[in-house]
């Protein structure tokens, strides 16, 4: 089955992601994929969830922490900013104390809390993470294009969402213990909600998101995975590695790509030994990746010239993995 026949048969998977190694072509398949489907009338967001991100190097646009940017017509683009979104949590972290405890400004012993936690290497994650959340659960778009980060960091995201889940169960039932104890202090003050009961709807709420979030990365109808690979020894061992791991967190594997084929017709005129040589190399793991991964394989995606930058390079490669452009829906 062809790359364009998976999302002709399966028009339900609005949830794209594309995963790899870091530098296989990732961006360059989510842009593309969302230059395609836009120019088939759907309304589209590509968003990267790599602190690296590179989206506005492929669209040629600044779009770092501005939201959804509008590229061309129903194509929009987004690289999460995590300092802007840390910098958030922290005035409703502040503001969240004030409230719940009537002060007039956080003391500095919290204040000095706050900003070290800020600086915590799991932060940033976290603050991306969040960000998807509101991304994907606003279903302002026909389709999200997941810009995944490489695949070691992607299962961290995958396993943060039951680590947070299963924290946050126990934190909520301590919680709920501790309302009951409660429920004196809240008939005497009938119009003041205490203190306990915001601090466990702030849970349920924070529970509620990564449950959303977690159900988008598992659902088999809505949700699609792609493994994008190139023909090179140690890439197809360390994907066929993480294929095992995301199937262990049950995420859709809807195919593996392979990236950057160098035309095997070249090897029929004079070229320098050192090309012969990689479409020697190249024709052998072209067969171990057929005989690892099968028919899961949907496509090889040539090497390009030149990089891919820009929407006439973008069109190009749309047109390499999904064929001719046009026909909307």
């Amino acid at each position: 089955m062809s790359l364009r026949e998976v999302f002709q048969q399966n028009p339900d998977r609005c949830y794209i992601m594309f995963g790899g190694k870091g530098g296989l072509g990732k961006t360059t398949f989510s842009a593309a994929t969302a230059y395609w489907l836009a120019k088939q009338g759907y309304k589209v967001l590509v968003f990267s969830v790599d602190p690296q991100a590179s989206l506005s190097d492929i669209f040629k646009q600044d779009i770092f922490g501005k939201g959804p940017v509008e590229i061309m017509p129903n194509l929009f683009a987004q690289e999460i900013d995590a300092d802007q979104r840390i910098r958030e949590y922290q005035g409703e972290i502040r503001q969240k104390i004030l409230d719940m405890y009537g002060l007039a400004e956080v003391p500095e012993e919290i204040e000095s809390y706050i900003q070290a936690a800020a600086a915590e290497p799991a932060m940033e994650e976290s603050a991306i993470f969040d960000e998807v959340v509101d991304i994907v659960v606003s279903g302002k778009y026909d389709y999200y294009i997941y810009d995944l980060v490489p695949l070691g960091h992607a299962l961290y995201y995958l396993s943060m969402a039951l680590v947070y889940d299963e924290w946050i169960d126990k934190i909520t039932a301590l919680r709920a213990e501790m309302a009951e104890y409660d429920k004196v202090a809240a008939v005497m003050q009938r119009h003041k909600e205490s203190e306990e009961d915001q601090i466990l709807k702030e849970l349920q709420y924070i529970k509620y998101r990564i449950n959303t979030s977690s159900r988008i990365l598992t659902d088999k109808h809505k949700t699609a995975f792609f493994f994008v690979i190139t023909p090179e020894e140690m890439i197809i061992l360390d994907t066929q590695k993480a294929a095992g791991l995301f199937a262990k967190f049950d995420v859709p594997l809807a195919g593996y790509i392979v990236n950057r084929v160098i035309p095997p017709e070249l090897g029929q005129q004079d070229i320098p030994d050192y090309l012969r040589n990689r479409l020697e190399m190249q024709r052998k793991y072209l067969a171990k990746i057929d005989q690892t991964f099968g028919r899961e394989v949907l496509m090889q995606v040539p090497e390009f010239e030149r990089d891919i930058t820009g929407l006439p390079m973008i069109e190009r490669m749309a047109e390499a993995m999904f064929g001719p452009l046009g026909g909307a829906k």
